[in-house]
């Protein structure tokens, strides 16, 4: 029996892991703390490892693409959990947390490597779909078109440049009035460039735009392509809560703008959540620590 003087031992922290293709979002929870967040590289398991190691968890859960692999790297037994349904799970939390609506449905759009759409109800949780842009080709393109090195490096960028001198607008090719739509709408992608690269051009034209402006691009294209898809399942499944998370995200200003531009203007109630990084590892946190 402990003696009134001698303090119990406090519990080990549990440990909520998120491993996708890009990163591992751990999520750490100990007696008497706030949750803390991290990021590490999904390429370096040893890393990882190591991190986990030290921390110690008394119970881990494990979401992602690499949760199996982990897991046996790992020797711990750790509870599995689906992936979008730790997403689902996880969104709710934090949605409290900003003291947002998390009961009425609402379409959770997980930008990561890739971008997942799901309509959360409740504890029902259904992919409804998604698309191949996300962060990699946020991070990929980003590379091939300017150089740069990292996420944080191509968001920097992004912030100063011009989308106008890479992509085509409405008002590029239509007067005011000649056609019902705001002449900043983008009507091609990089369409800009294509136009500079045509036979007719006057010679000696300098290419339009800089690696700032192709950084800015790249999340224009991203941004406005997620972001509509979004919104037409929305009004085709009659939900207007768009609820925002991911990675590609984070740090992100310029990205979330353009998302936040295209979901209000088409009638939807975009909101970004806090740390939405690490909304699978929150679910995957709260799923171990009941097992």
């Amino acid at each position: 029996m402990t003696s009134p003087d001698t303090p119990e031992e406090m519990p080990p922290p549990c440990v909520g892991v998120d491993l996708g293709a890009t990163l591992a979002k751990l999520v750490i929870r100990a007696p008497g703390e706030d949750l803390r967040f991290e990021f590490l590289s999904a390429a370096n398991l040893q890393t990882l490892e190591e991190r986990i190691s030290e921390i110690g968890p008394g119970r881990i859960g494990m979401t992602g693409c690499g949760a199996s692999t982990l897991e046996a790297r790992l020797g711990l037994r750790a509870q599995r959990c689906v992936e979008f349904e730790a997403w689902g799970r996880g969104s709710r939390t934090l949605l409290r947390g900003q003291n947002a609506d998390a009961d009425a449905p609402y379409l959770l759009v997980s930008l990561g490597t890739g971008t997942s759409i799901l309509r959360v109800e409740g504890d029902a949780v259904a992919r409804l779909g998604g698309t191949a842009l996300g962060g990699g080709t946020l991070l990929g393109l980003g590379v091939a078109l300017t150089g740069c090195r990292s996420h944080e490096e191509l968001c920097h960028l992004a912030e100063e440049g011009d989308r106008a001198r890479v992509d085509l607008r409405v008002s590029d090719i239509y007067r005011e009035g000649e056609i019902a739509l705001p002449g900043e709408t983008t009507a091609a992608s990089f369409g800009n460039l294509a136009r500079w690269l045509s036979p007719d051009r006057e010679e000696g034209n300098e290419a339009p735009s800089q690696p700032a402006d192709l950084a800015a691009a790249v999340m224009g294209l991203v941004g406005e392509n997620v972001a509509l898809l979004c919104c037409g399942l929305a009004a085709a499944t009659g939900v207007s809560q768009l609820v925002y998370g991911g990675g590609s995200l984070h740090h992100n200003p310029v990205l979330a703008s353009i998302i936040e531009d295209v979901s209000a203007g088409l009638g939807q109630t975009p909101l970004f959540l806090e740390n939405g990084s690490f909304a699978g590892a929150v679910g995957a946190l709260e799923q171990g620590s009941e097992a």
